[in-house]
């Protein structure tokens, strides 16, 4: 690990005395003579002198990137200043991020995979247990992010992406019905009541049947999907769906379907109709429908999610970012490229001007002047990043079916959740019994919802891990004999 980081940061210094020189002149010019008389010269033509020809930077190396149609443009622009400085060949091809995971699985254990591709986080954790992509260190520039971002990024305590951009959901609210923000679901029942009643809207909201969507709802009364260790790494073994809080918003639902402010079945395309043709006050949105919000001419304001019993509702954060291939052989000069040369006032400020998003990039953020994006950036500090775990593959389908049937009256909240969680601690092979709090293999391999000897495999000190580690002694090839006293030898 020390030679790594050795090597790591001869790279970087390497990266940035190479850019000085690229950058910076001589400062010292050669003495010229004094000049000689000379005979008038002949007035005779001449011809202007042809420009040479700019020779291309002679390379030794390759990176490989793929990554989509918004961010090569940018990345193109630092082509000619990589072979340049360090004579590293930048090969940038675009993938479509919708096509990248079934690509980049294919293609890296192959051999024929790129040095770096992007990614959203939640993809990290099948990526991580396939061994497809490596950690990364960004030192001092990790200052430089939105600490949510690099917490989505985050796996077992390691950071596995540099992010670049964040999406989430917000209430969306038509100012000219509602002129005022609802702080809490109460304000907004209130604010809806009068319009549902002088007939001037059907419905308050809508809770499409996208439970990504409504996940703010559930938070806002204390609901949530896994539990986190002290370190932020979500628990398998811990599934919230049947917890009191995700109860009491399922509960909550329930009541605003019956009391007629939403509706018991809807689409996102029902709600965004609505919205945009001005008959819904409120919807529950991300930052993809700005266009088509915007193009509608409705008159709306950005809003966080409204505070239950529980605080402000905290939607699902979505991170996007740039990952290491695990198998590359180029990783260190991978990591040196996007710490030294990706993570950077100006590349990140490209990046959003190519393709407006929320920014992870904490200077650009700051430097936004959209409205809209800086009502969700507001946000994104609280969000949750949504689940990095391949676990999170056997909640959607469950919680959503609960949700449907609480909405059409079909079993009570407490029936529904608690079915969809026994279904999805059966998918993923967790026990619905709480684990022990001692700091023992035993306790720590079950609040992972992991095997304890995958457990003690990877954290052989761990009390209780003695019966379940094998060392192998260390072959050597050569001695190395010391004389020393009696103080000296204890030590060595």
């Amino acid at each position: 690990m020390k030679n790594k980081k050795l090597y790591l940061m001869f790279i970087i210094m390497l990266l940035g005395a190479l850019v000085l020189v690229a950058c910076g002149g001589s400062e010292t010019e050669d003495p010229t003579p004094e000049p000689q008389a000379t005979e008038a010269p002949a007035d005779e033509p001449t011809e202007e002198p042809a420009e040479e020809a700019s020779e291309p930077a002679e390379t030794t190396a390759t990176l490989r990137v793929w990554a989509d149609e918004n961010r090569i443009p940018v990345l193109e622009s630092l082509k000619d200043q990589v072979a340049e400085t360090i004579g590293v060949e930048l090969i940038l091809e675009q993938v479509a991020l919708g096509d990248m995971a079934e690509q980049v699985r294919i293609a890296i254990p192959a051999g024929e995979g790129p040095d770096i591709f992007i990614a959203p986080h939640d993809q990290i954790g099948s990526y991580i247990e396939g061994g497809l992509i490596s950690p990364i260190d960004l030192g001092a520039k990790a200052d430089g992010f939105v600490p949510s971002a690099l917490t989505a990024f985050t796996y077992n305590s390691e950071l596995y992406g540099m992010p670049y951009a964040t999406e989430n959901v917000a209430f969306f609210r038509n100012a000219d019905l509602v002129p005022e923000p609802a702080e809490t679901w109460d304000d907004v029942q209130a604010a809806c009541a009068g319009l549902i009643d002088e007939g001037t809207v059907e419905f308050c909201t809508v809770f499409a049947n996208t439970n990504y969507h409504i996940y703010g709802v559930h938070t806002s009364f204390g609901g949530y999907i896994f539990g986190q260790d002290a370190d932020g790494n979500y628990l398998p073994s811990d599934v919230g769906l049947d917890s009191e809080g995700f109860i009491a918003s399922g509960q909550f639902i329930q009541d605003w379907v019956d009391a007629g402010f939403i509706p018991a079945t809807a689409d996102g395309q029902t709600a965004d109709a609505l919205f945009m043709e001005g008959n819904l006050p409120f919807v529950l949105n991300g930052p993809w429908a700005l266009n088509d919000y915007r193009g509608s001419g409705v008159n709306y304001v950005v809003d966080p999610i409204p505070a239950g019993t529980a605080g402000p509702g905290a939607p699902f954060l979505g991170v996007q970012g740039f990952v290491i291939n695990g198998l590359s052989e180029n990783q260190l000069l991978a990591q040196a490229f996007l710490t030294e040369l990706v993570a950077s006032d100006e590349i990140m400020q490209a990046f959003q001007d190519q393709d407006p998003r929320i920014p992870a990039w904490t200077a650009t953020l700051d430097a936004m002047d959209d409205e809209d994006l800086a009502g969700f950036g507001v946000i994104t500090p609280y969000a949750s990043p949504m689940p990095n775990i391949p676990a999170m593959g056997a909640v959607w389908g469950s919680w959503g079916d609960a949700v449907q049937l609480i909405m059409n009256g079909e079993a009570t909240p407490e029936d529904a959740l608690t079915n969809a969680a026994t279904q999805i601690r059966e998918a993923i092979g967790v026990e619905a019994t709480a684990c022990c709090m001692a700091m023992t293999a035993e306790c720590l391999a079950c609040a992972e919802g992991i095997e304890i000897e995958s457990f003690c495999e990877e954290n052989p000190d761990v009390a209780g891990c003695e019966e379940y580690v094998t060392t192998e002694p260390v072959e050597t090839t050569a001695t190395l004999r010391v004389w020393a006293d009696e103080n000296r030898i204890p030590v060595l």
